[in-house]
C-alpha cells in the first residue's frame, strides 16, 4: 500500500475510534468521589493538621458546589448570601455551553489546590481531566468554556477565602505553656506545640461567631477527692484502657485518624500517616453517595454540606480547647496515679477539652443525614488502605456515637469530654442542615 493510502487509511480508523462518551464518563458521581479522594491525598502528604484540612475541604466543595448550583438553578441554590462573607460568585455566560459536571471537578481541584499547597499538586490531575474531556470526544469550545468558568469560581471562593483571617493567625503567638495542675502541657512521645491556639479566630461559615454554641466548663480539676466528678472520669478512663477488648481496640484504631503518628523504637523514629477526621468523613461521604446511588449534582451538594459542617465543628471545639486548656488523661494519670501507664492511641497535641473529632463526627453526621437520609446503612472501608478492618454502621448517626466511645478506649479523651462533645457537635451540624438552603424543592 502507498505511503498516501496508508496515511488515509490510518486517518480513517482513528477518526471512527473517537470517543464520544464524555458525558458518561464525566459525569459520573464515582469520579467526583475519586477527586476529593486525591485531594485527600495530597492533604495528608502535606502533613496538614485536621484543622487546617477541615478549612482545605470547605472552600474547594463550596467552589464546585457553587457550579453545580450555577449550572442547575432550578434545583440549587447558591450560597453567596447564605455563608458568612461570601457575597458573589463568577456567573456563567449566557451565550456559552458549559459542561457545569466538567467544571465542578476543576473548581475543586483549583480551590483545593490554592489553598493546600504547594502550587501544582494537583496540576497532574486536573492535566489528567482534561484529557479524559478530550479523549471522550467533549467539543473543543466547551472545554474552553468549563475551564474558563471553572476558573472563574475558583477565583470568587479564593477571594472569599482570602479574608477568614487564616493569613492572620500564622503569626499569631503560640500557646503558652506553664505548670498549672490540670492544665494541658505537650505530651510523648512528640512533645509538640499546641495546635491552632487560635482557630476561634478563623471566620466561621455558618454559625454567627465561634462562641455562639458556648459548652458547659469540664468538671474541675481534683486528683484528690476520690468522690468527685473528675477524679471518678481519670479512673474510669485508666481501667477501661488497662483491659480493653479485641473490639475496642479495633474501634479505636479505626477512628484514630492521626495524620502524622510518630512511632519511636530506640534510636528509630518515623511517621506514618493516614487521612485525619475530617478526611475519614469525607471518605464516608462518597461511599454513602453511592449506597444510595446518589446522581453527580446530589454528590457534590453531600460533599459540601458535610465539609462546611465539619469547618465550623471545627472551630467550636478549637474555641473550648483553648478556653479551658484541660490536660489530657495520660498527662493526669502519669503525674498522680501511674507514671507508666500510656494510653492505646498517641496523645494528640492540643488540650483534651472538648473532643474534636466526637464533636466533628456528630456535625457531619447530620448534615450528611440531611443531605442523603436517615439510616443509610454502609461499610466504612475508608480506612482498608491503611491496613484497618472496615466496619459497619446502620446510619452516619451511628457511626458519630461509635466514635464518641472510640475516643474514649483510644485513652485520649474522658468519657465527660466525648459525651458533651456529641451532643454540642450535633447542633453545630444542625444548624448547617437548618440554616442553608441548598435545594430549593426542600429547606434541609
Amino acid at each position: 500500500m502507498k505511503p498516501l493510502l496508508i496515511f488515509i487509511a490510518a486517518t480513517l480508523l482513528l477518526t471512527s475510534c473517537k470517543r464520544s462518551d464524555y458525558k458518561a464518563v464525566l459525569h459520573d458521581p464515582a469520579l467526583f468521589s475519586r477527586t476529593v479522594h486525591e485531594l485527600n491525598r495530597v492533604v495528608m502528604g502535606n502533613n496538614f493538621t485536621p484543622v487546617v484540612a477541615s478549612r482545605n475541604y470547605a472552600y474547594a466543595t463550596v467552589a464546585a458546589y457553587e457550579v453545580v448550583a450555577a449550572g442547575n438553578p432550578k434545583q440549587y441554590r447558591s450560597l453567596a448570601g447564605q455563608l458568612n462573607g461570601l457575597q458573589t460568585v463568577a456567573k456563567p455566560p449566557v451565550s456559552q455551553t458549559i459542561d457545569f459536571e466538567y467544571a465542578a471537578l476543576l473548581a475543586f481541584c483549583k480551590v483545593g489546590e490554592a489553598v493546600t499547597f504547594p502550587e501544582g499538586s494537583l496540576k497532574y490531575y486536573t492535566d489528567s481531566l482534561h484529557n479524559m474531556a478530550v479523549l471522550h470526544g467533549m467539543p473543543p469550545e466547551v472545554v474552553n468554556n468549563s475551564e474558563a468558568f471553572a476558573k472563574a469560581v475558583a477565583g470568587s471562593v479564593m477571594a472569599w477565602s482570602k479574608k477568614d483571617n487564616y493569613l492572620k493567625t500564622r503569626s499569631a503567638p503560640k500557646f503558652a505553656i506553664n505548670n498549672i495542675p490540670g492544665r494541658w502541657t505537650p505530651t510523648p512521645p512528640l512533645y509538640g506545640e499546641a495546635v491552632e491556639p487560635h482557630w476561634s479566630e478563623i471566620r466561621t461559615m455558618v454559625m454567627h461567631n465561634a462562641k455562639e454554641y458556648s459548652v458547659p466548663p469540664p468538671p474541675p480539676f481534683n486528683v484528690t477527692d476520690k468522690n468527685s466528678k473528675y477524679y471518678q472520669e481519670v479512673m474510669y478512663i485508666k481501667h477501661a484502657g488497662d483491659s480493653l477488648t479485641h473490639d475496642q481496640v479495633h474501634m479505636a484504631d479505626f477512628w484514630d485518624d492521626n495524620p502524622g503518628k510518630l512511632n519511636v523504637s530506640g534510636h528509630l523514629m518515623f511517621v506514618t500517616k493516614k487521612f485525619s477526621p475530617p478526611g475519614h468523613w469525607l471518605s464516608i461521604v462518597g461511599i454513602g453517595a453511592k449506597q444510595v446511588k446518589a446522581d453527580f449534582n446530589t454528590t457534590v451538594y453531600a460533599y459540601a454540606k458535610t465539609a462546611i459542617a465539619l469547618f465550623d465543628a471545627f472551630i467550636e471545639s478549637w474555641t473550648a480547647k483553648y478556653i479551658y486548656a484541660t490536660a489530657r488523661p495520660e498527662t493526669v494519670i502519669n503525674k498522680y496515679i501511674d507514671h507508666e501507664w500510656r494510653p492505646h492511641l498517641q496523645t494528640p497535641p492540643f488540650p483534651e477539652y472538648t473532643c474534636g473529632h466526637c464533636t466533628i463526627s456528630a456535625a457531619a453526621a447530620e448534615a450528611l443525614t440531611s443531605a442523603l437520609g436517615d439510616n443509610v446503612a454502609y461499610t466504612d472501608t475508608s480506612e482498608l488502605e491503611f491496613g484497618i478492618k472496615s466496619r459497619s454502621y446502620k446510619s452516619f448517626r451511628d457511626a458519630a456515637n461509635e466514635n464518641v466511645w472510640a475516643r474514649f478506649y483510644g485513652g485520649i479523651h474522658f468519657h465527660n469530654s466525648c459525651i458533651v462533645s456529641n451532643q454540642y457537635g450535633k447542633v453545630v451540624g444542625d444548624s448547617v442542615a437548618i440554616k442553608l438552603i441548598m435545594k430549593k424543592e426542600s429547606r434541609d
